[in-house]
């Protein structure tokens, strides 16, 4: 160590560890502890050293207005306590301003419609994950929801789109449909169908239009060709 680190640790010994005769009445704290620590405690003691608030713009805005002195919407200060403390305290309070909205949209929530889209095995073994690439869109001008995916154990090279009116009590005509890739960028009629069947990494919503595809080819070999194509719904 240099005389440098000695002298640090010296003047912080000397500053934080003096002997305070005010604590002696109080159990196992015969020190001032540091002053950062204090608040990182998970305790619900007072702090051994609290701040001093005096000439704090904050508080002193605070107690010379009458309407914000008595505010329900400012959260309380608690100078006596650790951080520790006060984040219970928020999250007691948070988690009572959710509760009753978490109420309301649980009840509001019901099934519109049943759709099977596949069935699994009923053995206990691990059942793959088969719904692959959820992406949802809603189109506020016509009020219509829409969910695409891909299901692969049905067929890699489809991708579905299911649509839903924002009322449910009202419906759409052709409320599922797949679209098939398969073989369709084929140049010529010597290109094999198997060869060059695509099927889809990703499908996103561009716009209320438009739907952006992420196709590979199929096959097994280097260079996988790569095809970022657009389709509109209609």
């Amino acid at each position: 160590m240099t005389q440098k680190d000695i002298t640090f640790v010296a003047d912080f010994l000397t500053e934080h560890f003096n002997e305070a005769p005010e604590l002696y009445n109080r159990k196992g704290k015969y020190f001032n502890v540091e002053r950062v620590g204090q608040y990182l405690k998970d305790e619900d003691d007072d702090l051994v050293s609290p701040p001093n608030t005096e000439g704090n713009q904050w508080f002193n805005f605070l107690k010379n207005s009458t309407h914000l002195k008595e505010s329900p919407l400012l959260f309380p200060y608690y100078p006596e306590k650790s951080l520790h403390f006060v984040k219970r305290q928020m999250e007691r309070v948070i988690d009572q301003c959710l509760q009753k909205p978490a109420d309301v949209i649980g009840k509001s929530v019901h099934q519109a419609v049943c759709m099977p889209l596949y069935k699994t095995s009923e053995s206990e073994d691990s059942t793959p994950q088969l719904f692959k690439l959820p992406f949802l869109w809603n189109d506020k001008t016509s009020n219509i929801h829409y969910v695409l995916f891909t299901i692969l154990e049905n067929s890699i090279s489809k991708i579905h789109i299911l649509r839903r009116h924002t009322d449910t009590s009202r419906s759409v005509s052709n409320g599922i449909l797949s679209v098939e890739f398969g073989n369709f960028l084929n140049n010529s009629i010597s290109d094999s169908s198997d060869s060059r069947c695509y099927s889809c990494l990703d499908a996103h919503f561009y716009d209320d239009e438009t739907v952006t595809v992420v196709l590979k080819e199929s096959v097994e070999q280097e260079g996988k060709e790569r095809v970022l194509a657009q389709l509109p719904l209609s």
